[in-house]
């Protein structure tokens, strides 16, 4: 495949080292680029300030080159474009209200309307029309449209065709947090939309999140990427593997050459691609081709330039 327009990106949180899952992401949006003869370029998310850890920015991009993936242009990180932030809450203008309510007052008003158990909070509107006497603004929302409800719908190159009503499944929804940090939410659109990012490959736990970018991406004028999302691994609990669940690094500081049999091919088969290498430089080359198979697998033809 070749597509001179493609800009991929992988964009990690610094808040520890690349664990398994997170190499599977990585794996997946590099190949994709490789595979299109598109650019790929590495965004460290560290807009969340508290959740970071000391230097882990630096293992993450470290891990990357010893595993033999190496990223076009410079890598940037949120905190340096944050005044790109504010220029889109300036553009978003009055679609954007002061918010006083807590997650657990949003909670509860979810219980008191019969929507327990509901996959998101859905948040109920209260500060829609106003702060109530006495509240404090804590973080800021974006408006949905109510009338007729805001329904989403894209393609998933992996997922198929997935729709989603933000008004009815998720509400108004969050882009400063209380705690002043910017949400993912808007510092995604805006970085994808700044740095040109025409496809998006990553977990299948951000799924769900698409519909809220897209729609940001329509208010803010920015084109929208082509998604595909991989499916996530999971620990022995069937939970998600991340940091919060105790995912272990798999980059210890052992000689590069050992991360062939211990980290890349593991990722390689998870992501089901059929492949031998005894060296990292033989994975790489056999991994780019094996990758359009999985491509053709899901119904991809090859489109070249």
């Amino acid at each position: 495949m070749n597509d001179s327009a493609y800009i991929g990106r992988f964009a990690p949180s610094p808040t520890g080292p690349l664990h398994l899952g997170s190499l599977v992401a990585a794996m997946a949006s590099y190949l994709d680029a490789k595979v299109h003869g598109g650019q790929w370029l590495v965004r460290v998310e560290d807009v969340d300030r508290d959740r970071n850890v000391a230097g882990a920015d630096r293992h993450i991009l470290s891990s990357l080159q010893r595993c033999g993936m190496h990223w076009d242009g410079d890598v940037t990180w949120q905190t340096q474009r944050e005044h790109l932030y504010e220029a889109a809450l300036r553009q978003l203008g009055g679609n954007i209200y002061p918010c006083g309510c807590s997650r657990k007052e949003i909670a509860d008003s979810q219980l008191r309307l019969g929507q327990a158990g509901q996959p998101n909070l859905v948040y109920p509107g209260t500060c829609r029309n106003g702060l109530a006497p006495g509240r404090t603004a804590r973080a800021l929302r974006l408006r949905t449209p109510q009338e007729p409800h805001c329904v989403i719908h894209f393609h998933d190159r992996f997922a198929g065709d997935v729709s989603q009503d933000i008004t009815a499944e998720v509400g108004d929804f969050v882009v400063r947090r209380a705690d002043g940090f910017w949400a993912y939410q808007l510092a995604v659109v805006v970085d994808d939309g700044a740095q040109g990012i025409t496809d998006i490959v990553r977990g299948a736990d951000l799924l769900d999140s698409t519909p809220r970018q897209l729609f940001l991406q329509q208010l803010l004028g920015l084109p929208q990427p082509r998604y595909l999302h991989v499916p996530v691994v999971l620990n022995a609990d069937g939970e998600k593997l991340s940091k919060q669940t105790g995912a272990q690094a798999f980059d210890t500081g052992a000689p590069a050459a050992s991360l062939l049999d211990s980290a890349l091919l593991p990722a390689a088969r998870f992501l089901g691609l059929q492949l031998q290498a005894d060296s990292i430089e033989a994975f790489w080359r056999a991994a780019i081709p094996a990758w359009e198979i999985v491509l053709r697998a899901h119904g991809e033809a090859p489109h070249r330039a």
